[in-house]
């Protein structure tokens, strides 16, 4: 099955070593902080900004989502012994907004760093895909995704029915090496457990959107 069906794709040597070890430098003063399982709204760092605007990962996110690609949302995910943690089986509907508004479609809001959020309706995640850059291998020790094929097809579900769905359905672990980029759709239901090795797994976690205007009134932050 190709992408369309599965919800997913891995794509290997997209980055060199050389090229993940400049944006760990890069990132540095952010990822050393202790205990922290990840960092939000990094696009506003410029090093991570230019890479989102990466011409590989544009023509990956622009492939996959058939039209143009909007970097968005920038988030740094980083497991090790430090920070060793896990996540349940879930979808990402939550999507920052500029602004917030009366809309029986989207709803519940939350505010995160001064961003407001709000869950979104399958419509709006249709248009959007996450390329997360591995910059450690990720591999069966260190706590890789795991992913349900074909689930961001049955759009967005209540946490009970997500819960139920993937008891019901094979998953598969997304092994990517260092360098490599894996594209997934916010909908694929995917769940991480916490690595059983000291080995750090960083993912830079970058969301497109095909316009940052998702309706009338309603438009994307940047984040």
């Amino acid at each position: 099955m190709g992408f369309t069906e599965t919800g997913y794709a891995i794509e290997a040597n997209v980055f060199t070593d050389a090229e993940c070890d400049a944006i760990l430098s890069n990132l540095a003063s952010t990822i050393k902080r202790p205990g922290r399982a990840g960092t939000r709204h990094l696009l506003s760092n410029t090093a991570v900004a230019t890479l989102a605007r990466d011409s590989r990962l544009l023509a990956i996110a622009q492939a996959n989502l058939g039209g143009p690609a909007i970097p968005f949302r920038a988030t740094l995910l980083s497991k090790s012994a430090d920070s060793n943690w896990l996540i349940a089986w879930h979808q990402d509907t939550a999507l920052p907004l500029e602004s917030r508004f009366e809309d029986s479609e989207w709803g519940p809001w939350t505010q995160k760093a001064g961003i407001s959020y709000a869950h979104a309706p399958t419509w709006a995640l249709s248009s959007i895909l996450a390329l997360r850059v591995h910059l450690d291998e990720s591999n069966d020790r260190n706590g890789p995704l795991r992913a349900v094929p074909g689930s961001a097809a049955v759009g967005v579900m209540a946490d009970d029915r997500v819960l139920e769905y993937a008891k019901a359905h094979t998953h598969v672990e997304c092994l990517v090496p260092r360098g490599g980029v894996l594209a997934m759709r916010p909908l694929l239901i995917h769940a991480s457990s916490k690595a059983q090795t000291d080995e750090p797994r960083r993912v830079l976690h970058i969301e497109y959107a095909m316009s940052l205007d998702l309706g009338t009134g309603i438009r994307s932050a940047l984040a």
